[in-house]
């Protein structure tokens, strides 16, 4: 048996246990991330959805930073992996389902806090199926709609019916089959492009900056529609690619 391994008799040793530290930097950006999800929460229960929607893409651009930190820095450990599946739970599990139901599923009764809860446990299986998966797949895809993005869907359609001061009640059917359709692509076997092969420390055509640019004046012409379309469009990518790679196969 090895002695790293549970039940080894270097576990029962008389020795003082040696406590691991951990690394502060990466760690600093997921505790951001969960502090903009809690805030979030709080903001949607005080009837400030808008607030609450920019703090989950805030939690989204956090959580980005956190894992391209560490790797940069050289400041991966495990401990940080399962701080920030955590913290991924509470900002796009249990934030956009709470948010979305202050908005406009509170008043629905029944099916109202199902759909919430549907889209807060599909969003902790996606996650459990992604950590025992790390490794094992390839990773220039997503197994099923990636957490965030789903989270960027609900907050994008939140922040863009309360920037046309539409009532989050008015529309509660749509609402619920918003969470629901997302919890199903979550936990789905559709592949989502991951955007992991690019490089951001080496050398890009001058053209990539301008594109960068570009992506940013739209946004900020806009950022409620921009980023509620951006993401719903990413949503539909899966199902669209799913289509595609079918009528391949039916040809051949």
């Amino acid at each position: 048996m090895n002695e790293n391994e549970p039940g080894s008799e270097s576990e029962i040793s008389t020795e003082p246990t040696r406590h691991r530290g951990i690394y502060l930097l990466p760690n600093l950006f997921t505790t951001g991330a969960l502090f903009a999800g809690f805030y979030a929460i709080v903001a949607g229960m005080k009837g400030q959805f808008e607030h609450a929607a920019i703090a989950v893409f805030i939690a989204m651009i956090m959580d980005t930073l956190d894992g391209r930190v560490a790797r940069l820095t050289g400041t991966q450990s495990a401990f940080g992996a399962q701080y920030d599946s955590l913290s991924d739970m509470v900002c796009f599990g249990l934030t956009p389902a709470l948010v979305s139901f202050n908005w406009g599923l509170s008043g629905f009764g029944k099916l109202g806090w199902l759909a919430a809860f549907i889209y807060a446990a599909a969003t902790a299986l996606r996650l459990a199926r992604f950590n025992t998966q790390l490794g094992s797949i390839d990773k220039k895809y997503f197994i099923g709609l990636p957490c965030p993005a789903a989270a960027a869907v609900v907050a994008g359609f939140v922040w863009l019916g309360t920037d046309l001061n539409i009532s989050g009640k008015k529309i509660s059917m749509i609402i619920a089959l918003i969470l629901v359709g997302l919890g199903i692509l979550m936990v789905s076997n559709l592949r989502y492009y991951s955007f992991k092969e690019i490089d951001f420390k080496g050398h890009v055509p001058f053209f990539s900056i301008l594109v960068v640019v570009l992506l940013f004046s739209v946004i900020a012409w806009d950022p409620p529609s921009v980023l509620f379309v951006m993401f719903f469009l990413y949503a539909l990518s899966g199902p669209l690619y799913w289509l595609k790679n079918r009528k391949r196969k039916g040809k051949s």
